[in-house]
């Protein structure tokens, strides 16, 4: 008589959907590591009794390992960079991703020598199940630690001058080309831009698509007006822009704190807005809604920036191999322009 096959062992994914917890938090359940709540805890452990689950030792090895946590790492020296509403959108989306993986979220700085050895440290140590890195900047050296971590990194928003295997990214290009657009639509031919920092990747790329639309209508593009993504800094940038332009009807600002304070400028100088110079911004933050007058801007998903980045390390920590992700924007239009 023929023997009975072996039986199938179960897997850890169909423990996964049994227990309705994800990959990671099933796994640290079923090696006693931190971080998980009772119930889940509870969940995954019914389950594997019901499917006669039992963990891989090696598996066990690798999930008590883990520390639970996850790290957010702007390179940026001000701690009130977080309560800027861009960033803050940003830990909304990452916060909520990383709460469905039951990860805690940690949040650095770095941009001094201090800041940057404790993210080094931080990398170096596996002190976070992965890491997610934001604001970079030309030649940043946590670009370069990142390429050396022993534990998972996905760049939210490409640093300069290179491509990283993981990142989640806006259409920064796409996005400022639609703004200038619009602005040469409504019969803008001297229209000038106020650029955000140039040794960071959003700067330079909202840059170069007002410049590839200026020059696609037959325009000549002006030279960037840089700022600091700040509203004093997009008041003095139209300050100077109406100095060296005074013919000026249009302006692209590459965020809205600087389109806020180029309103402002125009407004103290006698400008008319929109009728002598029509202005549009980027982000689509509260500030451009209750801008005086309420702001044109690119809207792109900031939550979901956040959002994705975390989900994607979250893949990454679960031996996954995501592929980078751009999301769309899309021109929001009001009384500014």
């Amino acid at each position: 008589m023929a023997k009975d096959a072996p039986r199938r062992q179960p897997t850890l994914d169909e423990v996964t959907e049994l227990a309705g917890v994800s990959r990671s938090v099933a796994s640290r359940a079923l090696n006693n590591a931190p971080h998980v709540s009772r119930a889940k805890r509870e969940a995954v452990e019914r389950a594997a009794r019901q499917l006669g689950y039992v963990p891989n030792p090696a598996a066990r090895a690798l999930a008590t390992r883990q520390t639970g946590a996850a790290a957010l790492v702007v390179s940026g020296e001000d701690p009130s960079i977080f309560a800027d509403p861009f960033f803050a959108q940003v830990i909304v989306g990452a916060s909520a991703a990383l709460e469905e993986a039951d990860l805690h979220l940690m949040l650095c700085l770095a941009a001094c020598d201090r800041g940057r050895r404790r993210v080094g440290d931080l990398l170096r140590s596996k002190g976070a199940d992965g890491v997610m890195l934001m604001a970079l900047r030309v030649d940043d050296p946590l670009t370069r630690m990142a390429e050396e971590a022993v534990m998972p990194v996905v760049f939210g928003g490409r640093p300069v001058g290179s491509t990283p295997r993981w990142y989640v990214d806006v259409d920064n290009v796409g996005g400022a080309r639609e703004a200038t657009e619009y602005l040469v639509s409504r019969g803008r031919t001297r229209v000038a831009a106020i650029c955000g920092r140039l040794d960071t990747e959003a700067g330079r790329a909202r840059y170069r698509g007002y410049r590839d639309a200026m020059l696609a209508a037959g325009l000549e593009p002006l030279p960037p007006q840089e700022g600091d993504f700040t509203e004093p800094s997009g008041a003095a940038a139209m300050a100077a822009l109406l100095t060296d332009h005074p013919d000026l009807d249009g302006v692209f600002a590459a965020n809205d704190n600087m389109g806020a304070g180029a309103l402002r400028t125009l407004r103290e100088a006698g400008r008319l807005i929109p009728a002598d110079v029509a202005v549009v911004g980027f982000d689509d933050l509260a500030v451009a809604r209750i801008a005086d007058p309420p702001l044109t801007t690119v809207h792109q998903p900031i939550a979901a920036l956040g959002r994705e980045t975390a989900r994607m390390l979250v893949a990454l920590i679960n031996g996954q191999d995501p592929t980078p992700l751009i999301l769309p924007t899309r021109l929001v239009t009001r009384l500014s322009a």
